[in-house]
């Protein structure tokens, strides 16, 4: 019988940290090698254990990372200049420069970074691609919500804005150009081909995210409901299990999936 996956996990106290940890209870082919968390929490107890260091990684497999780009990106380079352990990705809010931090560290090593690691959320972009490919700007407007618990510091979320990529994609053209992420006082008319987003924050609200397509005499809106944080920590091992043993790389959920090529 083949050695169980050897997973790390970056955040050990952090609610998604708390869920992948619970979500590798009991299984066969993977454990936790690792656990760490903010400096000064070295030796910390945890899991009848204690907690590790960032540096003690190296003897991971695969390390799953929900913490914050900045973290993100220090693991991913340190990782890229051993040439392990692989990486799982799950944080959000990141900013152009961090994304090429990343896509070169992927040059070293396989990373898989989604904005949500539902297989849900993964089948709803794909219908958003299609849609938008299929409803023309000039007829329906598309706009994008999301809501989540009042403690999520970054909007629109990650997953907002895969799903806005998406329609993007569906409609050839690119996210930053036709983006709108703010409206307030004299706005003027939407423009054509505008792709919205609205942001609601509040309580325990887990991810709540819908896409609707606008036209003059009738709305199509695709969305999903988070019940359970679990959900994300059951994707974030599989994607664990498949990163494991591949070329390096930047990869997603749709590639964990099979929907992609």
């Amino acid at each position: 019988m083949a050695e169980p996956l050897r997973i790390g996990i970056a955040g050990a106290l952090g609610r998604m940290g708390r869920a992948i940890a619970a979500a590798l209870e009991g299984r066969a082919d993977a454990v936790v090698a690792l656990g760490f968390d903010r400096p000064g929490t070295e030796g910390e107890p945890w899991l009848g254990a204690s907690l590790g260091r960032p540096q003690d990684a190296a003897g991971c497999d695969v390390l799953v990372d929900f913490t914050t780009p900045a973290a993100s990106t220090a693991l991913a380079q340190a990782a890229a200049a051993r040439g392990a352990p692989a990486l799982v990705i799950g944080s959000t809010g990141w900013g152009e420069a961090e994304d090429m931090q990343i896509w070169n560290a992927a040059k070293a090593i396989p990373i898989v970074k989604s904005g949500n690691y539902s297989l849900g959320v993964n089948v709803l972009a794909g219908l958003v691609q299609q849609a938008a490919r299929k409803l023309a700007a000039a007829d329906w407007d598309i706009e994008v919500f999301e809501a989540h618990h009042r403690r999520k510091v970054d909007a629109p979320s990650g997953t907002a804005l895969m799903l806005g990529e998406a329609a993007a994609r569906g409609r050839q053209t690119e996210l930053a150009a036709v983006q709108v992420r703010a409206r307030d006082g004299i706005t003027g008319a939407r423009p054509e081909g505008a792709i919205g987003f609205s942001v609601m924050r509040g309580g325990g609200i887990v991810g709540e995210h819908a896409v609707s397509f606008v036209a003059e005499e009738e709305t199509l809106t695709l969305s999903h409901s988070a019940r359970d944080r679990g959900l994300f920590a059951r994707g974030a091992v599989a994607a664990a299990l498949w990163v494991a043993g591949k070329p390096p790389g930047l990869y997603d959920m749709m590639d964990v999936l099979g929907f992609r090529d």
